[in-house]
C-alpha cells in the first residue's frame, strides 16, 4: 500500500521529542570571492569553488559527489553545501547551547579562512550581492538547480536573484509536541518582522544603494507565491500538522530522486503524485524521502519538518552568527519566555502582520507602524529573549551565560544602525574606495 495522509501527519508528529532533548541546529551561507579583484568565482577554476571543498577536506571533511562533480562535505552530523551561484553553507549539527553553536560557526570560519588565503578567496558575510544578477557561467553544476532554474521564471521575476544573489542565517529548533509546535511557528512569523529588521544587510542592488534596507527579503516577495509568504491557516486560533499537510500537499513539486537522478515533475502537486494522478510522474510511487525533499522546497519564512526553521534573516557578520540562535533560543526555549513571547505575538493583528512584513524590506527599525516603532517591537522581543535565556542559566568556561549573545542586538537598537544602515554610512563616506571598505569590513 502507497503512501498516504496520514503516513504524513504521523512523520511530523515523530518529530516531537522532550523538553530535555531540544536541540540548536544553524545554517549559514557566505559569498566567495576573489580577493585581487572581489569579483565571484566559478566552479572549476583554481581559486573555485570546488578546489575550496577539496582543501576543506584536510580538516576531515568527506567529499559528497553528484556524477564527477564535488559538490557538498560531510563530517559526523555536519555538512557544507552549495547554493546555485556558489555560495557557501554550513548546515551545523544539533547542538545543546549556543555556546557550543558559536563554538561550531568559530571553528568553521577558521577553516574557510586558511584555506581562503592559500586559494587569494575571501567570504563575505552579507545578505545579497552588491554588484546585482550574477552572470550564468557562475552557476553551480547540481542537477536540482537546472529544475529549479528552468521553473523559476514562470512562476516570478526574482527567483534566480533568490537563487543566486542572497544568502541567509538560520536556526532549526524543536517542538514537543503539537500545540508547541503551533504557538512557536506561530511567534515565528508574527515576529519575523523585527528579526528581519535588526539583522538586515543587504541595502545594495547593482553597485549602488537600492530602495531597500533589507533587498534579500523584499526579492522574497516576486519568487513563487505558491511556496513563499505565509499560509493564512497560520494566524488562526488552532491549527496542526494536518494544516501543514494540507498546505503542503498543494504545492507544486520540483522534483524526486531515484538512483542517482534528479526526476523533473515541476509544476505538479504532490497530492496528485501521492494518489498516482500525476502524468509526469506516471509509474513512480511516492516514498517518505520524496515527501523529505518536498517540504525542503517551500519556502515560507518560518518552515515546518521535523524541527522547525526560522529563514528570515540576512546573513552577516560572525556575531550576527551566533546572535540569531540566541535570540530564537531565549524567546522560545523557556517557559516563561515563550508564554511572553507568545503574548507579544498576540498583540499583532493579521492587518498589522502584513504592513510590518511589507514594510520591514523598505525602513527597517525605522518603519512606523500600529503607532509604535518597529524598533519598540523589536526591544520588548530582544528582552523577552534575555529573559529566556537567564532562566536557561547555561554557562561557558568562564561563567557566562547565553546572554551575551544578544549584546551586538541590544547595541542595534540602541543606536539604531543595523548593518545596511553601517553599509550605507560607509557608502556615504567615501563612494570611490567603498566597494573595498565594505568588502573588508564584512568579509569574515
Amino acid at each position: 500500500m502507497g503512501l498516504n495522509k496520514k503516513d504524513l501527519i504521523d512523520w511530523f508528529e515523530k518529530g516531537c521529542k522532550s523538553e530535555e532533548s531540544f536541540k540548536i541546529g544553524t545554517e549559514h551561507e557566505k559569498f566567495v570571492y576573489k580577493t585581487s579583484n572581489l569579483s565571484p568565482v566559478t566552479y572549476d577554476e583554481e581559486s573555485g569553488i570546488c578546489n575550496i571543498l577539496k582543501s576543506l577536506t584536510r580538516f576531515g571533511w568527506q567529499e559528497v559527489k553528484e556524477g564527477n562533480n564535488l559538490i557538498a562535505l560531510k563530517k559526523d552530523e555536519q555538512s557544507i553545501t552549495l547554493e546555485p551561484g556558489g555560495q557557501l553553507e554550513l548546515s551545523g549539527a544539533p547542538l545543546d547551547n549556543i555556546h557550543k553553536t558559536c563554538r561550531e560557526v568559530y571553528e568553521h570560519l577558521e577553516q574557510v579562512k586558511e584555506v581562503g588565503n592559500e586559494l587569494n578567496v575571501g567570504f563575505l558575510g552579507i545578505g545579497s550581492r552588491i554588484e546585482g544578477k550574477l552572470a550564468n557561467h557562475y552557476w553551480m553544476p547540481k542537477e536540482r538547480y537546472k529544475i529549479m532554474k528552468a521553473y523559476m521564471p514562470k512562476v516570478g521575476r526574482l527567483g534566480l536573484d533568490m537563487m543566486a544573489d542572497t544568502c541567509t542565517v538560520q536556526v532549526n529548533l524543536d517542538y514537543s509536541s503539537e500545540n508547541d509546535m503551533m504557538r512557536k511557528l506561530k511567534i515565528g512569523f508574527l515576529l519575523q518582522p523585527m528579526v528581519t529588521a535588526l539583522f538586515a544587510s543587504s541595502p545594495f542592488e547593482k553597485m549602488k544603494p537600492s530602495n531597500y534596507i533589507s533587498r534579500r527579503s523584499a526579492i522574497w516577495f516576486d519568487v513563487d507565491k505558491d511556496r513563499c509568504g505565509v499560509p493564512e491557516f497560520i494566524l488562526n486560533k488552532n491549527f496542526g500538522f494536518e494544516q501543514w499537510v494540507d498546505y503542503a500537499l498543494s504545492v507544486p513539486m520540483y522534483f524526486i530522486y531515484r538512483d542517482g537522478k534528479y526526476i523533473n515533475c515541476a509544476g505538479e502537486s504532490f497530492k496528485d503524485y501521492m494518489s498516482r494522478d500525476s502524468i509526469v510522474l506516471k509509474g513512480y510511487e511516492a516514498t517518505i524521502k520524496d515527501w523529505e525533499a518536498h517540504l525542503s522546497t517551500i519556502f515560507t519564512e518560518v518552515r515546518l519538518k521535523q524541527f522547525i526553521e526560522f529563514r528570515g534573516a540576512d546573513s552577516g557578520p560572525w556575531k550576527s552568527l551566533c546572535a540569531l540562535p540566541a535570540l530564537w533560543v531565549g524567546l522560545l526555549y523557556n517557559n516563561d519566555s515563550l508564554d511572553a513571547a507568545e503574548e507579544l505575538a498576540n498583540s499583532i493583528s493579521l492587518d498589522l502582520y502584513e504592513e510590518m512584513y511589507r514594510g520591514v524590506p523598505l525602513s527597517g527599525l525605522d518603519l512606523e507602524i500600529g503607532g509604535r516603532n518597529i524598533k519598540e517591537y523589536a526591544k520588548d522581543m530582544l528582552n523577552i529573549a534575555k529573559i529566556g535565556l537567564r532562566n536557561r542559566s547555561i554557562k561557558d568556561s568562564a561563567g557566562n551565560d547565553e546572554t551575551g549573545y544578544l549584546n551586538q542586538l541590544e547595541e542595534v537598537i540602541y543606536t539604531g544602525m543595523n548593518h545596511s544602515k553601517k553599509m550605507l554610512s560607509i557608502w556615504e563616506k567615501d563612494k570611490k574606495n567603498s566597494l573595498e571598505t565594505l568588502y573588508k569590513e564584512f568579509s569574515y
